[in-house]
């Protein structure tokens, strides 16, 4: 084998059609689009979702739910992420953002209470639950609600 006789696997490379190229090429005179009708012309596409003048499946289906403009999302951690700072540590939502704990503020910092917790630490949150806040507390460590 040589260099020049290397080439594409049988069957890799094609041929492109060349519609409408007259009646002996197969593709000619309709180049492949049949009698009339709205997929022989020119420019004539059905856009997604159309059913041929059916409703849609779309506007057929009720609407379900809402979004609640007023709703706040909080950015959770437990306490057993707290385990891993040293005492005296003054624990807040932007403190936790630069150590990559939580990925955005959202509307404030609410702790939960699965874990334990041994350390003495100083937590700022929106929102605590009760577990959370005996088992702060119990270390030794403070709460500020904000």
């Amino acid at each position: 084998m040589k260099i020049h006789e290397l080439g594409p696997a049988y069957g890799a490379k094609t041929t492109s059609k060349r519609k409408g190229r007259g009646i002996s090429s197969g593709l000619g005179k309709t180049a492949g689009k049949g009698h009339k009708g709205q997929k022989a012309r020119s420019g004539g596409k059905i856009r997604r979702g159309f059913e041929g003048g059916q409703t849609p499946l779309v506007r057929r289906l009720p609407k379900r739910g809402f979004n609640n403009i007023f709703s706040k999302e909080y950015a959770i951690v437990n306490v057993s992420d707290l385990e891993k700072y040293d005492n005296d540590t003054v624990i807040n939502a932007k403190f936790l953002l630069s150590e990559g704990v939580i990925r955005k503020e959202l509307d404030g910092l609410k702790v939960l209470g699965n874990g334990n917790l041994t350390k003495k630490l100083t937590v700022e949150a929106k929102k605590i639950s009760a577990a959370a806040k005996e088992k702060i507390e119990a270390a030794g460590g403070k709460i500020e609600v904000k």
